[in-house]
């Protein structure tokens, strides 16, 4: 599979792993992923002016506006030909700007690879991830323990569970990433762009069942 123009976006609910195969499949072919968590921090530390104006909202604790976000995403876009979009669009507003900036350029999205995977099987790994509040380091108690009960092989401090990763706040998070997110599904389902991908089983089957998508 060669690098020829891709263009993905990759929807999916929080936990489903959509940044780890972004990474590895920009690793495999050198295509660039844009992560607007990643490109929001990186912004605030350069003080560029959108990144001043995140950064009000982001120390309020409240969501960056959507104006903001597209054009940070339009500066990333620039000149690029390939690219991997983990963690935008999340709205219709985001998505219909988002086809706004690449019609512009004749460059539409190839592929919106959804990797689904059920709610149980969320809350199950995302209740059992720990990180050390030392050393950053991060582990998941089933896919990726300690080789201590709890404690960093790093750095030997106790793991602590982070408050988002609560069973109530994460079946929250889903409830609201399913409302916002819905309308994604159909929308790109229309365009014929759409690909569904099972998310369940190891890191590198569910990258194999990616590439089947890409390769068509």
């Amino acid at each position: 599979m060669e690098n020829n123009g891709y263009r993905i976006v990759f929807l999916g609910p929080p936990g489903a792993g959509k940044g780890t195969q972004a990474s590895l499949l920009s690793e495999k072919y050198g295509i660039k992923k844009i992560s607007t968590g990643d490109i929001l921090r990186e912004a605030v530390r350069k003080g560029t002016e959108l990144g001043k104006k995140a950064k009000k909202y982001m120390d309020a604790g409240e969501l960056v506006p959507d104006d903001i976000i597209i054009g940070l995403i339009e500066e990333q876009i620039q000149g690029v030909d390939s690219f991997i979009l983990d963690g935008f669009p999340r709205t219709m507003k985001q998505a219909e700007a988002l086809d706004r900036l690449l019609s512009e350029r004749g460059k539409p999205l190839s592929h919106v690879i959804f990797v689904n995977v059920p709610d149980e099987e969320i809350v199950k790994r995302l209740t059992a991830r720990r990180v050390c509040p030392n050393c950053g380091a991060v582990y998941n108690m089933i896919y990726n323990p300690p080789k201590r009960d709890e404690i960093c092989d790093v750095c030997g401090t106790p793991l602590v569970q982070r408050s988002d990763d609560r069973e109530d706040v994460i079946r929250n998070r889903l409830k609201v990433y399913r409302e916002s997110t819905a309308p994604l599904i159909d929308y790109y389902r229309e365009k014929g762009i759409f690909y569904e991908v099972n998310g369940v089983g190891k890191v590198e089957e569910v990258l194999r069942r990616i590439e089947g998508v890409l390769r068509g």
